[in-house]
Parts: structure tokens; sequence; C-alpha cells
């Protein structure tokens, strides 16, 4: 008998009918002798509409009173998916985040999980109770509801599964598994069997939808092995494994890539030591994560210092930005909506070279001008222009036989 967490994105949760359907997975599982514990999103668009209610309010809602509202959606679903299992004849209690004391530090928003009480829901589970607990949200010192940030529920059910020592944890969302790439994008794209949870910490990270990152992390930090799985089909799904296995047979494992990415430079900064901190300091400070950069030093001993940030950043990022370049007598900052970036990811990158060559050289092929190029042991990524986002894609995947060999 296994001890599993049971995770359902919000596409799972999206109906009444859909969360019956989960509910007979669910029960399914505890038949087959194993203790559930499970995890659910809000409904499929309803976080979306709770942000456009308060937008509509006041576009720059107090963070505090933001995160009181947006954690409403899932005490929806977990009650009714207790009821739904309760029909069926299994014994089922919902929780909210406070009351399994998912404790959080005060980053609204934007919080990270310190530390979980397991007991509640260990006895539950021992006592043939299947406990259903709201993801995405916790309780910091205070007792004030916090959220973890979009795609939170991942982390807690991740979370979950370390807290309680959980055999696995499983992931339910509405594709089968991790692929070479979006399929939306490239049909040809293949199931993975298996990933190695750096390749798919990299594919998060780099825009990959599949699972959040910090779910990721936490999965790899605590040792916990992971699957994802459709709740619509029946199917092995991806195990993401410390293996690396037959890794010398794929070069890469996948495609990923990003539409959320912005792009500012500030202009004619002084060439200096320090200047990169004075620039970055404040952006840090203001909250906002920076992905890519590059520095550029012109003849006149000035640089232009160009950045990426995440779209919902934006309008911070260039407020903060543009003050930081008064101060240093910068010439100004200038703005891009229009780029993506798109990354190749795979472990054989460490024993293969010439890869990043090989990338230069295809997207050159089709026209394709790269502005900016990041790299790391087992991953290339370049910002283009977003028209070119499906062609770069689908001729990448087909010059590294993504779509004629499955990945190990």
């Amino acid at each position: 008998m296994a001890l599993l967490v049971q995770k359902y994105g919000g596409t799972s949760m999206g109906s009444v009918e859909r969360i019956d359907h989960v509910a007979s997975k669910v029960a399914a599982a505890r038949e087959r002798g194993h203790q559930i514990v499970v995890v659910v999103s809000a409904m499929s668009g309803e976080t979306d509409r709770l942000m456009k209610l308060a937008k509509g309010i006041n576009p720059r809602s107090n963070p505090r009173e933001l995160d009181q509202m947006l954690a409403t959606g899932e005490q929806v679903t977990i009650a009714l998916l207790a009821m739904a299992l309760e029909k069926r004849g299994v014994p089922a209690r919902s929780y909210l985040g406070s009351q399994v004391a998912i404790h959080t530090d005060q980053a609204y928003n934007k919080a990270r999980i310190k530390s979980i009480d397991g007991e509640r829901l260990l006895a539950d589970c021992k006592a043939g109770i299947v406990p259903v607990v709201a993801g995405f949200q916790g309780v910091d010192d205070e007792g004030n509801i916090t959220t973890l940030g979009r795609g939170g529920s991942d982390t807690t059910g991740v979370a979950l599964a370390a807290a309680l020592k959980a055999d696995e944890c499983q992931i339910y969302t509405d594709v089968d598994g991790v692929y070479t790439t979006d399929p939306r994008v490239e049909p040809k794209a293949r199931r993975l069997d298996r990933i190695t949870f750096e390749e798919m910490l990299e594919m998060a990270s780099l825009g990959s939808k599949v699972l959040q990152i910090r779910s990721v992390e936490f999965a790899g930090k605590y040792k916990v092995p992971l699957r994802v799985l459709s709740t619509f089909q029946e199917g092995p799904g991806t195990l993401i494994t410390f293996e690396e296995t037959k890794m010398e047979d794929a070069l890469i494992s996948g495609i990923a890539f990003n539409r959320d990415e912005a792009q500012l430079t500030v202009s004619g900064v002084p060439d200096r030591p320090g200047i990169a901190a004075a620039i970055l300091g404040p952006v840090g400070e203001a909250n906002i994560e920076v992905d890519m950069i590059v520095q550029n030093v012109a003849a006149d001993s000035t640089t232009d210092f160009t950045f990426t940030v995440h779209r919902n950043d934006y309008e911070r990022a260039t407020e903060v930005s543009k003050k930081v370049a008064e101060e240093l007598k910068a010439k100004g900052v200038r703005t891009a909506l229009d780029i993506v970036k798109v990354s190749l990811v795979g472990v054989g990158m460490r024993s293969h070279a010439g890869i990043a060559a090989q990338m230069f050289r295809v997207l050159a092929a089709e026209g394709i001008n790269i502005r900016m190029i990041s790299t790391s042991e087992i991953k290339i990524s370049v910002v283009i222009e977003d028209k070119y986002l499906e062609l770069a894609v689908r001729a990448l995947h087909k010059a590294f036989k993504l779509d004629e060999n499955p990945a190990h």
C-alpha cells in the first residue's frame, strides 16, 4: 500500500462533471489499497476572474487583500470534491492551507513555504479518510492568508508529499506527460517516458507550462518521486527521475519557450565598476526577478545594459529603470514586448560540443535574428522576435531529430 499525493489542476476541476470524474479517479486509487491525499486548484479561469475583479476596483490592490480574495477559489473546489467523494461512500475532509498549517513567509502573492504540519493529514489517512487540501495557499506567522504565486498548487502538492514522506507525488493535468515541446506549436512533439530533475527544472524555468518551477525545485531538494499524468486519459505519464541512464543517446530532451518575457535596455550608461549592481539592485528591491542579461560596451566608454523580466513585471521594471537611468545620467530606457525566449535543454550537452553552433545555424537558415543568448551546462536560450516562435521551434525540433527518436 502506497501513500500518494495527487494534485489536480484547474482544468481537471473545471466543472461539476470534471470534479465528479476526479472523485472517481481518487476512489479507484483508494480501492487499489493506496492512501490518498488530494491537492486541488481553483476551477480553471477562476483565479483570472478574481484578479480582474480586483483590478476593476484598484489596479494596484493591497497584496494582503489580494491574497485574502484569491484564496477563495480553492475553498470552493476542496468542498465540492469532498462532497463528490462522500457521494461515492469515500470518507473525505476538506482543508484550507491554514487548517493544514502550511506555514509560509509574508511575501504576499509570491509566498514561500517554510514548514508543514502533516500530522492531521496522516491521522486522516490512517482513519480511512481522504484529506482534500487547497493548493496555492498558506498562512504566515501572524495568521494572514498568503498565496504561492501562479501555479502554486503544484508546489503545495510536492511540499505535502515531502512533509508526509509520500511514495509518489502525482501531478494530474490536461496533458498526458512532458513532451519534447508544446504539441500545439509542433504537432510532431513526443511524450517523454522519463526526464531528469535537472532537465525538468530547466524546462520549467524556461517556459514549459507543465510544472511550476518551484514544485520541481522542491521535488529535487526533498527527493520526492514526481510523475505527470493526464486526468482525462489513462497512461504511464512521464516520470521525473534522478537517474541519467541512456542520456548519451539523446543530445536534446526538449525545446522550451516563453512568451511572457519583456526586454529593457538602459542605454548610454557610464562604463565603470558596480554599474550592474546600480541598475539591478533597485530592480531586485522591487521584488522583480531578472532573467537574461547582456552588457555591450561602446567606443565612447558607455555601455548599453539589457535585461529581461516577466511581462507582469514590465511596467514596474520600466518605472524603476527610468528612475535609475536619471540617477546615472544615462541616455534613456528602451523597451520591447515583441520578444520570446526559445531554449534547448538536455543533459547530453555535457558530453557533446557544437550544439550551440548548430542551433545558431538552424535559426540563421530560417532568417531568424538572435537578440540575446544565455547558456548553462545543459541549456542554450535565445531571445528572438515573437513572430518567429513557431518557425524556430519547428526548425529546431526537426534539426535535433526530436520527432524521430524518443528521448530516453
